[in-house]
Protein backbone atom coordinates (compact mmCIF):
# COMPACT_ATOMS: atom_id res chain seq x y z
CA UNK A 1 0.00 0.00 0.00
CA UNK A 2 1.35 3.49 -1.18
CA UNK A 3 2.01 6.03 1.71
CA UNK A 4 -0.35 8.63 1.08
CA UNK A 5 2.26 11.07 1.18
CA UNK A 6 4.36 10.15 -1.48
CA UNK A 7 1.22 10.46 -3.81
CA UNK A 8 0.48 13.33 -6.15
CA UNK A 9 -2.43 12.22 -7.69
CA UNK A 10 -5.20 9.55 -7.05
CA UNK A 11 -7.58 8.31 -9.12
CA UNK A 12 -10.16 6.15 -8.00
CA UNK A 13 -12.77 4.24 -10.12
CA UNK A 14 -13.30 7.33 -11.87
CA UNK A 15 -16.46 6.90 -14.44
CA UNK A 16 -17.40 9.42 -16.78
CA UNK A 17 -20.11 9.72 -19.19
CA UNK A 18 -21.97 12.34 -21.65
CA UNK A 19 -25.36 12.63 -22.69
CA UNK A 20 -26.17 12.78 -26.03
CA UNK A 21 -29.73 14.02 -26.96
CA UNK A 22 -30.98 12.22 -30.45
CA UNK A 23 -33.07 15.63 -31.56
CA UNK A 24 -31.51 18.69 -31.94
CA UNK A 25 -33.49 21.76 -31.69
CA UNK A 26 -32.44 23.75 -34.44
CA UNK A 27 -35.49 26.78 -34.81
CA UNK A 28 -38.21 27.67 -32.42
CA UNK A 29 -40.54 24.81 -34.37
CA UNK A 30 -38.10 22.42 -33.55
CA UNK A 31 -37.57 23.20 -30.46
CA UNK A 32 -41.82 23.27 -29.38
CA UNK A 33 -42.23 20.05 -31.53
CA UNK A 34 -39.64 18.49 -29.16
CA UNK A 35 -41.71 19.27 -25.87
CA UNK A 36 -43.94 17.32 -26.48
CA UNK A 37 -42.11 14.48 -28.04
CA UNK A 38 -40.20 12.42 -26.04
CA UNK A 39 -36.51 13.43 -26.60
CA UNK A 40 -34.62 10.24 -26.24
CA UNK A 41 -31.47 10.35 -24.86
CA UNK A 42 -28.25 8.55 -25.52
CA UNK A 43 -25.33 7.73 -22.47
CA UNK A 44 -21.89 8.31 -24.21
CA UNK A 45 -19.61 6.15 -21.71
CA UNK A 46 -15.62 7.25 -22.21
CA UNK A 47 -14.17 6.24 -18.96
CA UNK A 48 -15.30 2.99 -17.25
CA UNK A 49 -13.55 2.31 -13.78
CA UNK A 50 -10.08 3.98 -14.33
CA UNK A 51 -8.18 3.76 -11.09
CA UNK A 52 -4.13 4.78 -10.84
CA UNK A 53 -1.53 6.70 -8.87
CA UNK A 54 0.90 9.15 -9.37
CA UNK A 55 4.02 9.23 -7.27
CA UNK A 56 5.17 12.38 -6.76
CA UNK A 57 8.46 12.76 -8.47
CA UNK A 58 7.11 10.45 -11.28
CA UNK A 59 7.42 10.77 -14.83
CA UNK A 60 3.98 9.27 -16.11
CA UNK A 61 3.21 8.65 -19.47
CA UNK A 62 -0.53 7.88 -20.66
CA UNK A 63 -1.10 6.61 -24.19
CA UNK A 64 -4.00 5.62 -26.47
CA UNK A 65 -5.50 5.68 -29.84
CA UNK A 66 -7.66 8.33 -30.42
CA UNK A 67 -11.06 7.88 -28.70
CA UNK A 68 -9.33 6.18 -26.22
CA UNK A 69 -10.45 8.71 -23.78
CA UNK A 70 -7.19 10.42 -23.06
CA UNK A 71 -8.18 14.09 -23.36
CA UNK A 72 -11.17 13.19 -21.12
CA UNK A 73 -8.72 11.96 -18.51
CA UNK A 74 -6.78 14.91 -18.55
CA UNK A 75 -9.49 17.48 -18.45
CA UNK A 76 -10.44 15.41 -15.12
CA UNK A 77 -7.67 15.60 -14.05
CA UNK A 78 -6.81 19.28 -14.69
CA UNK A 79 -10.93 20.14 -13.17
CA UNK A 80 -12.44 20.86 -16.19
CA UNK A 81 -14.75 18.23 -15.90
CA UNK A 82 -15.97 16.62 -13.10
CA UNK A 83 -16.41 12.40 -12.76
CA UNK A 84 -19.83 10.63 -13.20
CA UNK A 85 -19.01 8.14 -10.65
CA UNK A 86 -15.12 8.06 -8.55
CA UNK A 87 -13.33 10.72 -7.22
CA UNK A 88 -9.92 12.17 -7.91
CA UNK A 89 -7.25 13.16 -4.86
CA UNK A 90 -4.48 15.92 -6.19
CA UNK A 91 -1.82 16.95 -3.25
CA UNK A 92 -0.29 20.18 -4.50
CA UNK A 93 -0.48 22.71 -7.07
CA UNK A 94 -1.24 21.23 -10.80
CA UNK A 95 -0.57 23.17 -14.13
CA UNK A 96 -2.37 21.93 -17.02
CA UNK A 97 -0.81 22.35 -20.67
CA UNK A 98 -3.80 20.05 -22.44
CA UNK A 99 -5.12 22.06 -25.10
CA UNK A 100 -3.89 25.16 -27.28
CA UNK A 101 -5.96 27.86 -26.68
CA UNK A 102 -7.65 27.24 -23.18
CA UNK A 103 -7.91 30.39 -20.64
CA UNK A 104 -6.47 32.34 -23.51
CA UNK A 105 -8.24 35.69 -24.97
CA UNK A 106 -7.87 36.26 -28.46
CA UNK A 107 -8.87 40.30 -27.82
CA UNK A 108 -5.78 40.41 -25.37
CA UNK A 109 -2.72 41.12 -26.45
CA UNK A 110 0.37 38.41 -25.63
CA UNK A 111 1.33 40.53 -22.38
CA UNK A 112 -2.02 40.71 -20.87
CA UNK A 113 -2.26 36.54 -21.89
CA UNK A 114 0.51 36.20 -19.88
CA UNK A 115 -1.02 37.73 -16.58
CA UNK A 116 -4.47 36.15 -17.48
CA UNK A 117 -2.88 32.65 -17.98
CA UNK A 118 -1.19 33.18 -14.31
CA UNK A 119 -4.49 34.22 -12.52
CA UNK A 120 -5.96 30.69 -13.96
CA UNK A 121 -3.18 28.91 -12.43
CA UNK A 122 -3.44 30.89 -8.83
CA UNK A 123 -0.66 33.55 -9.22
CA UNK A 124 -0.84 37.25 -8.80
CA UNK A 125 0.33 40.08 -9.94
CA UNK A 126 3.62 40.60 -7.80
CA UNK A 127 4.24 36.77 -9.04
CA UNK A 128 3.77 37.03 -12.08
CA UNK A 129 5.93 40.25 -12.93
CA UNK A 130 9.21 38.29 -11.74
CA UNK A 131 8.41 35.58 -14.34
CA UNK A 132 7.20 37.64 -16.93
CA UNK A 133 10.50 38.22 -18.63
CA UNK A 134 11.60 34.59 -18.25
CA UNK A 135 8.58 33.75 -19.99
CA UNK A 136 8.98 35.98 -22.75
CA UNK A 137 12.46 34.95 -23.57
CA UNK A 138 11.94 31.39 -23.69
CA UNK A 139 8.95 31.90 -25.82
CA UNK A 140 11.39 34.17 -28.13
CA UNK A 141 8.21 36.55 -28.72
CA UNK A 142 9.27 39.69 -27.12
CA UNK A 143 8.71 42.01 -30.27
CA UNK A 144 5.00 40.40 -30.06
CA UNK A 145 3.85 40.70 -27.11
CA UNK A 146 1.81 43.82 -27.05
CA UNK A 147 -0.10 42.84 -30.14
CA UNK A 148 -3.54 40.85 -29.82
CA UNK A 149 -3.42 37.38 -29.93
CA UNK A 150 -5.26 36.70 -32.73
CA UNK A 151 -2.70 37.62 -34.62
CA UNK A 152 -0.35 35.13 -33.38
CA UNK A 153 0.17 32.27 -35.39
CA UNK A 154 -0.68 28.59 -34.11
CA UNK A 155 3.01 27.94 -33.25
CA UNK A 156 3.35 31.38 -31.58
CA UNK A 157 0.37 31.09 -29.16
CA UNK A 158 1.94 27.26 -28.28
CA UNK A 159 5.20 28.69 -28.03
CA UNK A 160 3.70 30.89 -25.53
CA UNK A 161 1.31 28.75 -23.97
CA UNK A 162 4.10 26.27 -23.61
CA UNK A 163 6.65 29.06 -21.55
CA UNK A 164 3.86 30.39 -19.83
CA UNK A 165 3.19 26.19 -17.92
CA UNK A 166 6.76 25.36 -17.41
CA UNK A 167 7.96 29.24 -15.58
CA UNK A 168 4.62 29.39 -13.41
CA UNK A 169 5.50 25.89 -12.64
CA UNK A 170 3.80 23.83 -9.84
CA UNK A 171 4.22 20.85 -8.28
CA UNK A 172 2.51 18.74 -11.04
CA UNK A 173 2.92 19.11 -14.88
CA UNK A 174 0.45 18.11 -17.65
CA UNK A 175 1.46 18.03 -21.12
CA UNK A 176 -0.81 16.67 -23.29
CA UNK A 177 1.33 16.06 -27.10
CA UNK A 178 3.53 19.08 -26.31
CA UNK A 179 6.32 17.31 -28.56
CA UNK A 180 3.50 17.14 -31.73
CA UNK A 181 3.28 21.00 -32.13
CA UNK A 182 6.19 23.85 -32.64
CA UNK A 183 8.91 23.65 -35.27
CA UNK A 184 12.31 21.91 -34.91
CA UNK A 185 14.19 24.62 -31.97
CA UNK A 186 10.85 24.70 -30.02
CA UNK A 187 10.45 20.67 -30.03
CA UNK A 188 14.40 20.49 -28.90
CA UNK A 189 13.91 23.38 -26.23
CA UNK A 190 10.76 21.20 -24.69
CA UNK A 191 12.83 18.39 -24.79
CA UNK A 192 15.95 19.59 -22.87
CA UNK A 193 13.36 21.18 -20.38
CA UNK A 194 11.61 17.39 -20.04
CA UNK A 195 15.31 16.22 -19.61
CA UNK A 196 15.31 18.72 -16.44
CA UNK A 197 12.16 17.83 -15.31
CA UNK A 198 13.08 13.99 -15.00
CA UNK A 199 16.62 14.54 -13.42
CA UNK A 200 14.97 17.05 -10.37
CA UNK A 201 12.27 14.58 -9.79
CA UNK A 202 9.79 16.70 -10.84
CA UNK A 203 6.14 15.45 -11.11
CA UNK A 204 4.99 15.27 -14.86
CA UNK A 205 2.05 13.44 -16.51
CA UNK A 206 2.77 13.39 -20.20
CA UNK A 207 0.27 12.37 -22.83
CA UNK A 208 1.73 11.52 -26.25
CA UNK A 209 1.41 9.16 -29.04
CA UNK A 210 5.43 9.12 -29.92
CA UNK A 211 6.44 6.03 -27.94
CA UNK A 212 10.13 6.80 -28.05
CA UNK A 213 9.06 10.13 -26.32
CA UNK A 214 7.70 7.60 -23.89
CA UNK A 215 10.45 5.28 -23.71
CA UNK A 216 13.08 8.18 -23.22
CA UNK A 217 11.25 10.29 -20.86
CA UNK A 218 8.69 8.21 -18.46
CA UNK A 219 9.67 6.08 -15.82
CA UNK A 220 5.62 4.70 -15.60
CA UNK A 221 3.28 4.40 -18.39
CA UNK A 222 -0.92 4.03 -18.82
CA UNK A 223 -2.48 2.93 -22.08
CA UNK A 224 -6.35 3.44 -22.46
CA UNK A 225 -8.25 1.83 -24.96
CA UNK A 226 -12.02 2.21 -25.20
CA UNK A 227 -12.19 3.81 -21.91
CA UNK A 228 -10.46 0.97 -19.64
CA UNK A 229 -6.92 0.73 -18.90
CA UNK A 230 -5.11 -1.72 -20.42
CA UNK A 231 -1.88 -2.01 -18.62
CA UNK A 232 0.10 0.07 -16.25
CA UNK A 233 3.53 -0.87 -16.49
CA UNK A 234 6.70 -0.09 -17.88
CA UNK A 235 7.26 2.31 -20.65
CA UNK A 236 8.56 -0.90 -22.76
CA UNK A 237 5.83 -3.03 -22.39
CA UNK A 238 3.25 -0.28 -22.79
CA UNK A 239 4.85 1.33 -25.90
CA UNK A 240 4.84 -2.38 -27.29
CA UNK A 241 0.96 -2.59 -26.44
CA UNK A 242 0.37 0.55 -28.18
CA UNK A 243 2.26 -0.39 -31.32
CA UNK A 244 0.31 -3.75 -31.05
CA UNK A 245 -2.65 -2.06 -31.26
CA UNK A 246 -1.71 0.34 -33.95
CA UNK A 247 -0.80 -2.72 -36.65
CA UNK A 248 -3.38 -2.59 -39.31
CA UNK A 249 -5.29 -5.59 -40.04
CA UNK A 250 -3.13 -5.31 -43.41
CA UNK A 251 0.31 -5.20 -42.27
CA UNK A 252 -0.86 -8.31 -40.04
CA UNK A 253 -1.58 -10.09 -42.56
CA UNK A 254 1.36 -9.07 -44.57
CA UNK A 255 3.00 -10.37 -41.78
CA UNK A 256 1.15 -13.78 -41.56
CA UNK A 257 2.18 -14.72 -45.12
CA UNK A 258 5.95 -13.25 -45.31
CA UNK A 259 8.60 -15.68 -45.88
CA UNK A 260 11.32 -16.57 -43.00
CA UNK A 261 8.23 -17.06 -40.55
CA UNK A 262 8.19 -13.30 -39.54
CA UNK A 263 4.87 -14.07 -37.79
CA UNK A 264 4.58 -10.50 -35.96
CA UNK A 265 7.61 -11.02 -34.38
CA UNK A 266 11.28 -11.52 -35.05
CA UNK A 267 12.08 -14.83 -33.73
CA UNK A 268 15.06 -13.11 -31.68
CA UNK A 269 17.18 -14.59 -29.59
CA UNK A 270 19.64 -12.43 -27.81
CA UNK A 271 22.67 -13.90 -25.61
CA UNK A 272 25.58 -12.24 -24.13
CA UNK A 273 29.22 -13.29 -24.14
CA UNK A 274 32.41 -12.31 -22.47
CA UNK A 275 35.40 -11.64 -24.81
CA UNK A 276 36.41 -15.37 -24.30
CA UNK A 277 32.98 -16.81 -25.72
CA UNK A 278 31.39 -18.01 -22.56
CA UNK A 279 27.87 -17.17 -21.66
CA UNK A 280 27.62 -14.69 -19.01
CA UNK A 281 24.99 -11.96 -17.92
CA UNK A 282 27.27 -10.78 -15.64
CA UNK A 283 30.08 -7.79 -16.47
CA UNK A 284 32.44 -5.55 -15.01
CA UNK A 285 33.16 -1.94 -16.00
CA UNK A 286 35.02 -1.83 -19.02
CA UNK A 287 34.46 -5.37 -20.33
CA UNK A 288 33.37 -6.11 -23.73
CA UNK A 289 29.87 -6.99 -24.18
CA UNK A 290 29.49 -9.43 -27.19
CA UNK A 291 25.60 -9.13 -28.55
CA UNK A 292 24.42 -12.81 -30.49
CA UNK A 293 21.68 -11.70 -31.89
CA UNK A 294 19.42 -14.17 -33.95
CA UNK A 295 15.89 -13.80 -36.33
CA UNK A 296 13.83 -14.28 -38.67
CA UNK A 297 14.92 -13.02 -42.02
CA UNK A 298 11.85 -10.99 -43.77
CA UNK A 299 11.45 -8.48 -47.12
CA UNK A 300 9.14 -6.61 -44.72
CA UNK A 301 11.95 -5.07 -42.49
CA UNK A 302 15.89 -3.77 -43.61
CA UNK A 303 17.53 -2.75 -40.16
CA UNK A 304 17.13 -3.86 -36.67
CA UNK A 305 17.46 -0.81 -33.88
CA UNK A 306 18.98 -2.01 -31.03
CA UNK A 307 18.93 0.16 -27.97
CA UNK A 308 20.06 -0.21 -24.15
CA UNK A 309 18.49 0.43 -21.33
CA UNK A 310 18.86 0.76 -17.59
CA UNK A 311 15.82 -1.10 -15.49
CA UNK A 312 15.09 2.05 -14.16
CA UNK A 313 14.38 3.68 -17.35
CA UNK A 314 16.80 5.14 -18.43
CA UNK A 315 17.78 5.32 -22.25
CA UNK A 316 21.88 4.53 -22.51
CA UNK A 317 22.28 4.35 -26.25
CA UNK A 318 21.36 2.82 -29.49
CA UNK A 319 22.61 1.48 -32.62
CA UNK A 320 21.31 0.26 -36.04
CA UNK A 321 22.28 -3.29 -37.74
CA UNK A 322 21.37 -4.83 -41.28
CA UNK A 323 19.06 -7.80 -40.53
CA UNK A 324 19.20 -9.56 -44.23
CA UNK A 325 21.71 -12.17 -42.92
CA UNK A 326 19.20 -13.65 -39.89
CA UNK A 327 22.14 -13.19 -37.08
CA UNK A 328 24.41 -10.99 -36.26
CA UNK A 329 27.14 -10.19 -33.60
CA UNK A 330 28.24 -6.97 -32.20
CA UNK A 331 30.10 -6.00 -29.45
CA UNK A 332 30.26 -3.48 -27.32
CA UNK A 333 32.04 -1.88 -24.28
CA UNK A 334 30.37 -1.65 -20.64
CA UNK A 335 31.33 1.68 -19.76
CA UNK A 336 28.59 1.73 -17.02
CA UNK A 337 27.98 1.93 -13.39
CA UNK A 338 26.94 -0.58 -11.13
CA UNK A 339 22.99 -2.20 -11.99
CA UNK A 340 20.86 -3.94 -13.86
CA UNK A 341 20.25 -3.18 -17.55
CA UNK A 342 18.49 -4.60 -20.44
CA UNK A 343 18.48 -4.71 -24.76
CA UNK A 344 15.43 -3.85 -26.55
CA UNK A 345 15.04 -4.54 -30.55
CA UNK A 346 12.85 -3.06 -33.03
CA UNK A 347 12.65 -3.99 -36.70
CA UNK A 348 11.96 -1.18 -39.42
CA UNK A 349 11.46 -0.56 -42.77
CA UNK A 350 13.14 1.37 -45.45
CA UNK A 351 11.12 4.30 -44.69
CA UNK A 352 12.48 4.07 -41.03
CA UNK A 353 9.17 2.63 -39.96
CA UNK A 354 8.93 0.02 -37.12
CA UNK A 355 6.91 -3.03 -37.94
CA UNK A 356 6.17 -6.05 -36.14
CA UNK A 357 6.35 -6.30 -32.00
CA UNK A 358 9.16 -4.96 -30.09
CA UNK A 359 11.36 -7.68 -28.19
CA UNK A 360 12.85 -6.89 -24.92
CA UNK A 361 15.86 -8.84 -24.26
CA UNK A 362 17.05 -10.37 -20.86
CA UNK A 363 19.10 -8.72 -18.44
CA UNK A 364 22.65 -8.30 -17.94
CA UNK A 365 24.17 -6.70 -14.73
CA UNK A 366 27.33 -4.47 -14.10
CA UNK A 367 28.97 -5.40 -10.68
CA UNK A 368 32.33 -4.60 -9.64
CA UNK A 369 33.96 -1.19 -11.18
CA UNK A 370 37.40 -2.09 -12.69
CA UNK A 371 38.71 1.70 -14.33
CA UNK A 372 41.29 3.43 -11.66
CA UNK A 373 39.65 6.97 -10.68
CA UNK A 374 36.43 6.50 -11.56
CA UNK A 375 33.23 6.60 -8.71
CA UNK A 376 31.06 4.37 -8.64
CA UNK A 377 28.39 5.64 -6.12
CA UNK A 378 25.29 6.09 -9.15
CA UNK A 379 23.79 7.54 -11.86
CA UNK A 380 24.52 6.46 -16.25
CA UNK A 381 28.34 6.25 -17.01
CA UNK A 382 30.92 6.73 -15.05
CA UNK A 383 32.90 9.92 -16.02
CA UNK A 384 36.95 10.02 -15.84
CA UNK A 385 37.68 12.88 -13.67
CA UNK A 386 41.21 14.22 -12.30
CA UNK A 387 40.82 16.84 -9.15
CA UNK A 388 42.71 19.80 -10.02
CA UNK A 389 42.84 21.13 -6.64
CA UNK A 390 41.05 20.48 -3.00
Amino acid sequence: MSDKRDIAIAVKNIHKDFILPQHKNNSFKQAAVNIVRENNKTTQKVLDGVSFEVKKGEFFGIVGRNGSGKSTLLKLLAGVYTPTEGAIEVNGGLTPFIELGVGFNPELSGRDNVYLNGALLGFNRKQMNKMYDEIVDFAELEQFMDQKLKNYSSGMQVRLAFSIAIKAKNEILIFDEVLAVGDEAFQRKCIDVFETYKAEGQTVILVTHDMETVRKFCTTALILDTGKILEIGTPQKVAKIYSDLNLSEIERDMLRKTEGGFKNDLGLSIKYKDTEGHDSVQFRNGDFIRMILKYNKSKLYQHLVVNIYKRSGEHITGFRIAGESGSAEVEVRALLQKGKYYSLVQAVNSQHKAVGDIVTGPDFIITTDRAAGIAGWSGLVPMEYKVISS
